[in-house]
């Protein structure tokens, strides 16, 4: 028998193992582009930095992705654009009042973006923007249009069923986007440095928003009870 064979039997091929690292290595290199994007910003990240911290080398990282850019537009479609795809379809079959389904977007986006490091990105785009405009349009393409659309069909929802007044739609939507945005750039700000000695609790935050927020939509202050 030879030493080949001798080898195959004490450690069995399994090529099983070999194509679901293949088919993981997508995942794994947006996993580590989130964290060194977050963790550096866009300018400084390195690809190099990217493909060392998902465990393959940087030929490999660019047979996946051809450009650090496209990499970061991944990233992004990976983590945020498909939340407003599931958010769609929970609001087809919403059966609450208005007021329950803006209670449900804000606690929902906390919970799935907001309280994750995906929440870094908002920044991301915000301190780079001005030097990175084509990223800037994508974003606003990908994210802040069908997150304006989601709350804004959420405001249409109650004034058409009588439960909000007549609002501006444009700036009723962003009253409900600022505190979100207030949220996420403390947290990837100031929220590090003072929160020991000024402590952010999120969720009540959040809840004192929206009752500010329902209190100035509703067109009765008893529509603003939520369980």
């Amino acid at each position: 028998m030879s030493i080949i064979t001798q080898n195959s039997l004490l450690t069995p091929h399994d090529p099983t193992k070999r194509v679901r690292r293949k088919e993981s290595r997508p995942h794994d290199i947006l996993a580590a582009a989130l964290d060194i994007f977050i963790a550096k910003g866009f300018a400084a990240a390195r690809v190099e930095d990217i493909a060392k911290h998902a465990g393959v080398s940087k030929a490999t990282l660019f047979v996946y992705f051809s450009a650090k850019e496209e990499l970061f537009k991944e990233v992004v479609r990976n983590n945020i654009s498909t939340r407003f795809i599931e958010w769609g379809e929970e609001f087809e079959h919403f059966e609450g009042t208005s007021c329950d389904m803006l209670h449900y977007c804000l606690n929902s986006w906390w919970q799935r973006i907001g309280s994750t490091k995906v929440s870094g990105i908002p920044k991301l785009i915000m301190s780079e923007a001005h030097n990175f405009p084509d990223l800037a349009v994508f974003y606003h393409q990908e994210v802040i249009q069908p997150g304006n659309a989601l709350i804004g069909r959420i405001l249409q929802r109650g004034m058409d069923r009588g439960e909000f007044r007549q609002l501006d739609l444009q700036y009723g939507t962003y009253t409900v986007l600022a505190p979100m945005i207030f949220l996420v750039m403390w947290q990837h700000s100031l929220g590090h440095c003072t929160n020991q000695l000024t402590p952010m609790m999120p969720q009540r935050f959040l809840d004192m928003q929206l009752d500010i927020l329902l209190y100035g939509f509703c067109t009765s202050p008893t529509l603003t009870s939520i369980s």
